[in-house]
């Protein structure tokens, strides 16, 4: 987009599976918004929804939530961010910060959050106005491209370990080695678990490894949760891949858990 241009490119939704590029009017963001000039956006699979209009959406409507790029203006009332700085913007587009689950902190519950790409443009564009409580820092040393997806796939792999109860050393199975498994396995890997990765076929093992994987389990040739249990039972299981005969088998290889007695209750 040229310096000084009074409207943007973008690709949008105009009907069920109907994309258009279009020129759209650069606007000023509003109150508690900012603009961003957009340098990457994710391509994600929810972002089907909105072309194929599944989610209730006004047309033509920008899809795209895995967006990396610079502020270029801020709106009235922003605090704690700055022209230039480079920020991402998630799925999640902003906390209201006064309903009863922002006031208890539980900021991804509340009531009066819009999404990207859903409720209003998303990254598919040179331009993006977001509201400032959904920005997210984005380190210097990390490029928009690897930052973008990690906005909606990273972050979703990612929160299911960090809150899982698995420590350093013990087994966590990834289920599916795809846009969400790949992240996963490197995450795993980093955190300090054996990983075991989990994908039907003897293709994916090379990237299993390659990706930090210290065990590949092909399910098409082998029963997932025997081999987990040979490897000692998994603390943890991560689904990131659809199949429910597959997903139903699988969990068969959670490690066992014995409870001791407390308080005079029995052993489970």
């Amino acid at each position: 987009m040229m310096e000084g241009a009074s409207t943007y490119q973008a690709v949008q939704a105009v009907g069920p599976g109907r994309l258009e590029l279009a020129r759209k009017p650069l606007r000023d963001p509003g109150p508690g918004h900012v603009r961003i000039r957009v340098e990457a956006c994710g391509v994600c699979h929810s972002d089907s929804g909105t072309v194929e209009g599944m989610f209730p959406i006004d047309w033509p409507r920008v899809p795209g939530h895995e967006v990396v790029g610079k502020i270029d203006m801020l709106g009235s009332n922003v605090q704690g961010w700055a022209v230039g700085q480079r920020v991402g913007v998630g799925f999640l587009g902003g906390a209201c910060g006064y309903c009863e689950f922002c006031r208890n902190g539980d900021l991804v519950h509340c009531r009066n959050q819009e999404f990207t790409g859903i409720h209003q443009d998303g990254g598919y564009a040179e331009v993006l106005l977001a509201k400032a409580s959904g920005l997210i820092s984005i380190p210097d040393n990390l490029s928009s491209v690897d930052a973008a997806p990690l906005l909606c796939a990273g972050l979703t792999t990612f929160s299911a370990l960090r809150n899982s109860p698995a420590k350093p050393g013990d087994l966590v199975a990834v289920l599916g080695i795809g846009g969400l498994g790949h992240l996963g396995v490197q995450y795993a890997r980093h955190m300090g678990f054996r990983v075991a990765a989990i994908a039907r076929g003897a293709e994916k093992v090379d990237l299993a490894k390659k990706l930090g994987a210290h065990h590949y389990i092909d399910s098409g040739a082998v029963n997932p949760a025997e081999a987990l249990l040979g490897l000692g039972g998994a603390k943890v299981i991560l689904i990131t891949a659809s199949g429910g005969k597959t997903v139903a088998e699988t969990f068969k290889g959670l490690r066992i858990v014995v409870f001791a007695p407390v308080a005079g209750r029995p052993a489970r």
